[in-house]
């Protein structure tokens, strides 16, 4: 027998394998070359182990990757960055974002392709990322990561106060009232992240009194019975000039009965209404010529059993004619920072009914002021009609002084 040699090119390492090793059996047992052979084009390799021909090559697996919105180890990452977390060649099973404080909250993407924070970060904390995903096949990888959010002063942020208070019952007529203690000059960012709703629903608006102040109002007086919830999530939000938001607020309050009083300038008299019925009518007086009583709609803005009224507070000195200095005015309920009250008093009752006397107040007898002053709350409206002096929009809660689309145009995102 003679054997000749010639050139052969295989293009794979397999195929050069599975040659070699029949040129070898047939090397060594001739006669087999004469035989049937389950090594030839499309057999099947056998398993590893079995002891005959190579083990197959393992199935490449691609490596997980794990991505951040922000720099590994960033000292100066902005606040209000809202963390993103995601994974490629995998998906993530969880992601835990840590810091002293507390966890940071998120919420995972259904298909297990992303993390995205439901909060934005607090100044000065360093948090720990944790994430766990899985691969192709199967087996699970832990990916670690950390950076620190960048630290703010006191004077960089601003913190919000809410009226009402939670818990409070107030009148139809109370405002949503959002107080800044730094300005803000970026309105439109907080406001976007503010709101107000209620129960039953009732459509309104904020309005900017100034840079520290917001109020919402519902397009007509809140309807009685309704209950309302104040969102300010403003936590880490730019409000501007390089501040940011400090403290998410939410307050919770209701609204009490439909307490509307009505006075009449002209005839002297104050009618009570509580939820459309008229339950009293009050002999009053109010504003003498040069201290003449606004006319408009005013919300009582505090009460008070006793109250030192002073004219000194309203610019009426001791050598003044009129100077005055009460200590002991009963049941005074504020309607104007400028200096109108609704109280008991006493000194005018032959007045009340038929003329004005007073400096801006509205006064009536004791025992119709003790009346009056236990049925009202916080919020409730006093609708003044008579006088030819308004009542503006910012002395006092002068909401209601402004049409609904008037009002709306004090929104930044109008």
């Amino acid at each position: 027998m003679s054997w000749s040699r010639s050139r052969v090119r295989f293009k794979t390492p397999a195929a050069r394998r599975v040659l070699t090793g029949v040129a070898a059996l047939a090397l060594a047992t001739p006669l087999a070359a004469c035989q049937g052979s389950d090594t030839g084009p499309g057999a099947v390799a056998p398993a590893a182990g079995s002891g005959t021909g190579s083990a197959a090559p393992a199935a490449a697996v691609d490596p997980v990757r794990i991505h951040l919105n922000v720099k590994r180890g960033a000292t100066d990452v902005p606040v209000d960055r809202i963390l993103e977390v995601s994974a490629t060649g995998g998906s993530l099973d969880s992601v835990q974002v840590s810091s002293h404080a507390g966890d940071l909250p998120g919420t995972l993407s259904q298909d297990g392709s992303s993390w995205t924070a439901g909060a934005r970060l607090e100044p000065g904390r360093r948090y720990v990322v944790t994430s766990v995903a899985h691969r192709s096949d199967g087996q699970q990888v832990t990916r670690k990561a950390h950076f620190r959010a960048q630290d703010l002063t006191l004077d960089q942020q601003t913190y919000a106060s809410v009226a009402p208070l939670e818990g409070e019952t107030v009148g139809v007529g109370m405002p949503v009232i959002v107080t800044f203690d730094v300005p803000v000059t970026d309105k439109a960012s907080i406001e976007k992240h503010m709101s107000v709703s209620a129960s039953p629903r009732q459509p309104g608006s904020w309005h900017w009194i100034s840079d520290t102040e917001v109020h919402w109002r519902p397009r007509t007086y809140w309807k009685a019975g309704s209950d309302v919830s104040v969102n300010v999530d403003v936590n880490s939000v730019p409000a501007g000039a390089g501040i940011y938001g400090q403290e998410d607020r939410h307050v919770d309050f209701h609204i009490g009965d439909a307490h509307v009083y009505k006075v009449n300038l002209q005839t002297d008299e104050l009618r009570a209404f509580s939820n459309g019925k008229l339950l009293r009518t009050i002999p009053v007086t109010a504003g003498k010529d040069g201290f003449t009583t606004r006319s408009g709609t005013k919300v009582i803005i505090e009460k008070f059993k006793s109250k030192r009224m002073d004219s000194e507070t309203i610019g009426i000195g001791k050598n003044s004619p009129e100077y005055y200095n009460l200590a002991d005015v009963k049941y005074a309920m504020r309607l104007t920072y400028s200096g109108e009250f609704l109280h008991a008093a006493p000194w005018s009752v032959a007045s009340q009914g038929y003329d004005n006397v007073s400096h801006g107040c509205t006064g009536m007898s004791t025992e119709n002021a003790k009346w009056l002053f236990d049925l009202s709350r916080r919020g409730d409206v006093v609708e003044y009609t008579g006088t030819d002096r308004p009542m503006t929009l910012t002395n006092g809660y002068g909401d209601w002084n402004e049409s609904y689309s008037e009002w709306k145009q004090g929104s930044a995102l109008a």
